[in-house]
């Protein structure tokens, strides 16, 4: 019987030793992999804390991201706002995320997808205009242009801060048959209520817009001559729609000044 209870201790005993030797079971996923790479289309575009740090030291300094475009992005983008025929291919656009001063002075963070090729002047961009404290309504992704949805005269809220999107060249009069520079991810339109496409005799598609016709207002979120975006986007080298003759697009920044 003595044996016998040396026998059964001496297994409890290496049975204990195994539990507490601090071996782990092997991981579900990659250290670092993001759960939102394979995410519906409805999925948030709010970086996950496997794949990024806790956001709240971000949201308090600007701090921007640059990757490729996630799977399920690319997925949603397909049909939408990059079909076959447009004249980049989506493996050439990049996903950013940056903090930016929203209406109201909170610190907010948005994604927008642009040309790998001006990926970094972007973010600085963008930092020059967190510093300075400049306002965006929201950053966000674009939606699908339908050309036959298009209406002469509309009321729209909507004030995204926004880039790539294959879509035609579109006026205050209609879309034309040319490919827009937002079509290569190469131009940016900035808060677009308050700074709208004005036609040469002063028409406004926007209704909600037409408040932000005297372009002498200091309003939050307006863009001026000269002022810290205009500056930013120039050294850059981008070209302001707001410099335009005739017609003034003043949301718009582009890298071929069209």
């Amino acid at each position: 019987m003595r044996r016998r209870g040396l026998v059964l201790a001496a297994v409890a005993a290496t049975a204990l030793a195994a539990c507490s030797s601090g071996a782990e079971p092997p991981a579900d996923r990659a250290v670092g992999e993001s759960p939102t790479d394979d995410a519906p289309s409805s999925a948030p575009l709010t970086p996950s804390p496997t794949s990024e740090p806790s956001p709240e030291p971000a949201r308090t300094r600007y701090d921007g991201t640059i990757t490729p475009l996630p799977g399920w992005l690319s997925g949603e983008m397909r049909g939408t706002t990059w079909k076959p025929g447009c004249p980049v291919p989506l493996e050439d656009l990049r996903l950013l995320r940056f903090n930016y001063h929203g209406f109201g002075g909170g610190i907010r963070r948005g994604p927008m997808v642009v040309h790998e090729d001006v990926a970094d002047d972007v973010l600085w961009v963008f930092r020059q205009l967190f510093n300075a404290g400049f306002a965006i309504k929201r950053v966000g992704l674009t939606k699908e242009f339908v050309p036959s949805d298009f209406e002469p005269i509309i009321t729209s809220k909507r004030s995204v801060t926004a880039s790539f999107n294959c879509r035609p060249v579109i006026t205050p009069l209609g879309p034309s048959d040319n490919f827009s520079q937002h079509s290569y991810g190469m131009a940016i339109d900035i808060n677009p209520v308050q700074n709208p496409y004005v036609t040469s005799d002063g028409f406004v598609r926007n209704t909600e817009a037409r408040r932000y016709l005297d372009r002498s207002k200091r309003l939050p979120g307006m863009i001026h001559a000269n002022d810290v975006v205009v500056r930013s986007f120039t050294r850059i080298g981008w070209e302001w729609g707001g410099s335009w003759s005739g017609g003034k697009d003043y949301m718009h920044f582009s890298t071929s000044g069209t």
